[in-house]
């Protein structure tokens, strides 16, 4: 029978409990056992796919076309597996499949409850994700925080499955350690408080992962021992550190996978990390540096920068350098800075290549298409994801092909020349305003043409798999004149002959991808697009 580990977050939001999940899943991993984890959103939403990215963070998608919190992708970057629909819960999930079940007397007429029946189901999808990944050790991280109204019946249901299975669950929860700046010293209340919120649902932590700018020290470990009822030797340092990877060796050091082992009944079968050590080293050993500019619209908050809204993106980057031994440096470029001040744009000049990612609607868009632009005429690397691929088109059919009114039909419905359409069976659904689940997603076949720079990046394979997620493609009515004037579809889909790749000759780099690439880059593997775009970028221009 599968062990099941809980992970619950106190305090506050954005402490690293889904880093912490993925870490403590590469440690078990790395002592010989199948591990897989389960993200638990406890959003009424269906998925993440209708939320927006500024208050979310990245839409993540999987394989099997699920959209997903960013949690799954960082399980899948740090377990180097690909995961489904399986491994994300979210409330609407559960409280639909209950009515659903209820609709068709699937409980044979007696009353429905929230609890046992809303737990029940949550625990079925557990068991039927162990199952069909066949894993020793399954790790569900609970979204939200300790003592908040929505995540309360995921905790029960965690709750429940300890009752019936006590020596095969485990809970953990990471929680947050202040240092007042007027004060200088580490505060533990709140951590005793978010262990007396998680007591009232009826669970005792097993292991605390103390989260704090610095190391905890032994009169904390010791207090936070005494007040929250846990050994001293599982209350867990987690200290900042410089990179998400150094965290499975730095919570090693601290012998936290032997402990939960035991906790479980289980021994070692095997340890190694010697890679991930390796990969380490390297992150805080490099020197030189690769500048690389980001061209978005999803980073400003307030007067704060969200990163999280481009996560993939950013971690395929510093993949990317690493394996090429750089250090990567990331600037941030506002799309609607480049609409305001065209002159702005020189700025592009000190970078040693721009991406322009994902994203959807108008605004931004001509600022992005100057920076596109820009890149082509000074032969600045350039990688366009998805919306990056589709303006880059629209630039080349601008300023190339002289189609001055080109566009995309998502941006202007009756423009002379939509080099950018929306797909046939698109259009029904965003009439009838059916937005959710429902635009172009998960992996599709991509077959790659010879001598392409793509090509060659992805070892002169003839077909490949890659991540989707948009409603608009290339429009074939004018594929037949790009190609006259120089582009190249370097990759189309065989199916429905759909262009998925496009890249330029006699440029350095310059390559769209109407896919996600950045979805399937790890650390250890780093994106073949990603790859060849950094090598690129470090060669003398």
């Amino acid at each position: 029978m599968a062990r099941y580990i809980f992970v619950a977050g106190g305090v506050m939001s954005g402490i690293g409990k889904g880093v912490a999940t993925s870490s403590i899943g590469k440690i078990l991993q790395s002592k010989g056992f199948r591990v897989t984890a389960i993200k638990i959103d406890p959003y009424v939403n269906v998925d993440a796919g209708t939320m927006n990215p500024i208050e979310h963070g990245e839409i993540f998608v999987t394989d099997d076309g699920t959209e997903c919190d960013q949690d799954v992708g960082n399980y899948e970057r740090f377990l180097n597996e690909n995961l489904t629909t399986a491994h994300y819960i979210t409330t609407g999930r559960v409280y639909r499949a209950v009515i659903e079940r209820e609709r068709n007397l699937g409980y044979k007429g007696r009353s429905v409850e929230v609890v046992p029946d809303v737990p029940n189901e949550v625990i079925s999808r557990l068991i039927k994700a162990a199952k069909k990944t066949k894993s020793d050790i399954v790790l569900v991280e609970i979204g939200g925080t300790v003592g908040e109204y929505q995540n309360l019946i995921f905790l029960e249901a965690a709750r429940i499955r300890k009752l019936q299975h006590p020596k095969e669950v485990l809970f953990i929860l990471v929680s947050y350690l202040p240092v007042p700046e007027k004060i200088g010293e580490m505060k533990t209340k709140p951590t005793q408080t978010a262990v007396r919120l998680l007591n009232e649902a009826g669970i005792q932590p097993d292991i605390i992962l103390a989260r704090a700018k610095v190391s905890l020290d032994e009169p904390r470990k010791r207090k936070i021992s005494i007040f929250c009822n846990v050994l001293k030797k599982d209350v867990i340092s987690a200290p900042d550190v410089g990179s998400i990877y150094e965290i499975p060796l730095n919570f090693e050091k601290e012998n936290l996978g032997n402990r939960i082992l035991k906790k479980l009944n289980l021994k070692p079968r095997k340890k190694n990390l010697k890679d991930w050590g390796k990969l380490v080293r390297t992150i805080k050993t490099v020197k030189e540096s690769v500048r690389i500019g980001v061209v978005g619209k999803y980073f400003e908050t307030g007067e704060f920068t969200l990163m999280d809204s481009y996560l993939s993106v950013i971690e395929a980057i510093k993949h990317a350098a690493w394996f090429l031994k750089r250090k990567p440096e990331i600037f941030w470029l506002t799309a609607e800075k480049y609409e305001n001040e065209p002159k702005a744009l020189a700025e592009l000049k000190n970078l040693d290549g721009v991406i322009v990612p994902g994203g959807f609607g108008s605004r931004g868009v001509e600022g992005k298409i100057r920076a596109i632009e820009f890149c082509r005429k000074n032969k600045i690397p350039y990688l366009g994801l998805c919306l990056g691929m589709q303006l880059a088109v629209i630039e080349f059919a601008r300023n190339v092909c002289r189609l001055k009114d080109a566009n995309s039909a998502e941006f202007s419905a009756n423009c002379q020349y939509p080099v950018i359409d929306v797909m046939p069976e698109q259009k029904t659904l965003i009439k009838e305003k059916k937005y959710g689940g429902t635009m172009r997603l998960g992996a599709y076949k991509c077959e790659l043409k010879s001598g392409t720079k793509s090509w060659r990046a992805y070892g002169k394979q003839k077909y490949i798999f890659e991540r989707h997620r948009h409603r608009y493609e290339l429009n074939n009515k004018f594929r037949a004149l790009l190609e006259k004037k120089g582009m190249v579809m370097a990759g189309t889909n065989p199916e429905r002959d759909l262009v998925e790749l496009i890249e330029l000759k006699n440029h350095p780099f310059f390559v769209g991808a109407q896919f996600h690439p950045e979805y399937k880059s790890r650390p250890l593997r780093p994106h073949p697009l990603f790859r060849e775009f950094i090598r690129a970028c470090v060669l003398p221009r």
